[in-house]
């Protein structure tokens, strides 16, 4: 004997902010094409071997990014 089934008389809709995507879903991977495509633009700026950490690099990028 198999169980009941019952069927949808109106199709499921989205109601508000259900549907949208969070801020994040869109801004991270805008953030990842950015930074790709900064690299390949200047890929001399990416050089790690000048002694200067990793996160005072970023932050000069982003200043002369910025400031274009």
């Amino acid at each position: 004997m198999s169980a009941p089934t019952h069927t949808r008389l109106h199709p499921a809709t989205r109601a508000g902010a259900a549907g949208r995507l969070p801020w994040w879903a869109l801004a991270l991977p805008v953030l990842a094409f950015t930074a790709l495509l900064a690299l390949i633009l200047n890929p001399s700026g990416a050089h790690a071997a000048t002694g200067d950490p990793a996160i005072t690099q970023l932050f000069e990028r982003l200043q002369e990014l910025t400031a274009r």
